[in-house]
């Protein structure tokens, strides 16, 4: 499974390592740190965001070890869409209910838009959005990108794909 996992440490050398080394021992594979040095939590300790792949049937003992340890465990969820895309659409865009577009990936259960963006240079003149589209496995992207290329010609605008295409595990 993936896992994402927000750490609290406190701001002396040695708290990044201390948190990595237990997801290591437990065969853990880093897929992302982010490392928030000038943002601090109330607590004045500091946010650390880490995605990795490990064994579910070991993720309460890494929790405990890293908790032992002195790191705060924040938060832990599961990364539930792990293949992305980003597009972009040119046309109309505004007035073809942007809305509408997104729900009907949103909709599929399998695949959301996860962010956007929009560049409007004038209201007769043609704007374009930036979108990317994450969904639970490659088939499912292929899916919602149909969703989109279908959309697309119904609402006369132009799609551009892939801008970029990533899969994690699958």
């Amino acid at each position: 499974m993936i896992v994402s996992m927000t750490l609290e440490l406190k701001d002396i050398p040695g708290q990044l390592v201390l948190a990595l080394s237990p997801i290591s021992e437990f065969h853990g594979n880093i897929m992302s740190v982010v490392h928030q040095h000038d943002e601090k939590t109330p607590r004045g300790s500091i946010p650390v965001q880490i995605t990795f792949e490990i064994e579910h049937s070991v993720l309460n003992k890494l929790i405990d070890r890293l908790e032992k340890s002195g790191v705060k465990v924040a938060r832990v969820g599961e990364e539930r869409l792990r293949s992305t895309v980003s597009v972009v659409l040119i046309g109309h865009i505004v007035h073809s209910d942007m809305g509408d577009t997104i729900d009907k990936i949103d909709s599929t259960g399998f695949a959301e838009v996860v962010d956007m963006s929009l560049s409007m240079p004038a209201i007769e003149k043609t704007s374009s959005a930036y979108l990317v589209i994450n969904a639970i496995g490659e088939k499912e992207l292929g899916k919602a990108l149909d969703i989109m290329r279908e959309v697309a010609a119904k609402k006369d605008l132009l799609l551009i794909e892939p801008i970029r295409l990533n899969s994690v595990g699958s």
